[in-house]
């Protein structure tokens, strides 16, 4: 089956320039990886280029197979435990005071990669103090002590993707399960309610606007109060095909809705992604005397 060929929207200019170059040297020498590279982020030219990236810590490679996601699988090994120092290291560099930090899922850690978490929080606060820290964590398969590690290490803000409607499960999230990543963001709530939750979903896999609807209201339930929408891309002809190309008008009224159900701020276009505006959809929570660090660029991952 041929990809669908993409709408006029949803090409991107390739402003390829010196700094974009310097990001990739940086990773490629401090032997880091990035969702945006991992991931064949459409956003990466962006990011690169303004000097911004999301880190993707516990290695590049994943142990759950989803029908959507173009990491690579199979981990090879235990997580670098020197990985958390030169993730600072970079942030350090790159002179960042917004830091996002996701992950391949590792279930075949006992902790799911808590701990490797909660030291590279603890690496980005020693070198850069005034920074904030987001993360974007795996389900931990439903494990409280592995959420609790994570949050007890005080990061800024936690995102947990709900990433689809619970009718495609199956297809797109084989080895997880909607009602356990629902308990993972109520938990949170309940455990570390200083601490924001956020979390995102793709369109165009198929889900119904009901469907969205009705995700909202259970996101909202957790006290989730921050949400990213995005079109999915497939990354290749192996991965699930794309249903629908969901329109710029479509996604401003499924923010407007969201909005008016009860989200604080929801960034929402086809070329969205989890850390898109997120420094701007964090400080939207907080009052701005509480804000520490000089203004950052929005990270666009």
């Amino acid at each position: 089956m041929q990809m669908k060929p993409k709408p006029e929207w949803l090409k991107r200019r390739l402003p390829g320039n010196a700094q974009y170059e310097n990001i990739r040297a940086l990773l490629k020498n401090g032997q880091l990886h990035t969702v945006c590279q991992e991931a064949n982020c459409p956003n990466i030219w962006e990011c690169f280029s303004s000097g911004t990236a999301t880190f993707l810590i516990l290695g590049s490679r994943c142990t759950r197979s989803c029908g959507f996601c173009a990491v690579a699988k199979n981990p090879q090994g235990p997580p670098d435990p020197n990985e958390p120092s030169r993730v600072a290291e970079a942030a350090q560099a790159l002179k960042l005071d917004y830091v996002v930090v996701t992950s391949v899922t590792r279930d075949d850690l006992p902790d799911g990669g808590a701990t490797h978490f909660a030291a590279t929080i603890e690496q980005v606060r020693e070198k850069l103090p005034r920074a904030q820290i987001e993360v974007l964590i795996p389900d931990f398969q439903g494990s409280r002590p592995a959420l609790k590690t994570v949050l007890d290490a005080s990061p800024h803000i936690l995102n947990h993707n709900i990433e689809t409607v619970p009718r495609l499960y199956p297809a797109v999230r084989p080895q997880a399960d909607y009602q356990q990543s629902l308990t993972l963001l109520t938990q949170s709530a309940r455990m570390a309610p200083e601490i924001p939750t956020k979390s995102g979903l793709m369109v165009g896999l198929g889900e119904t606007r009901d469907e969205l609807h009705t995700v909202f209201e259970d996101l909202l339930a957790t006290d989730c109060r921050l949400l990213t929408l995005g079109q999915y891309l497939r990354p290749s002809i192996n991965h699930l095909p794309v249903k629908e190309y969901v329109s710029p008008d479509t996604f401003l009224k499924y923010k407007d809705k969201a909005i008016s159900m009860g989200f604080v701020d929801v960034a929402s276009a086809p070329l969205v992604r989890s850390s898109y505006r997120a420094k701007a959809l964090f400080t939207s929570t907080i009052p701005d005397k509480e804000i520490t660090g000089a203004p950052a660029s929005e990270i666009t991952e």
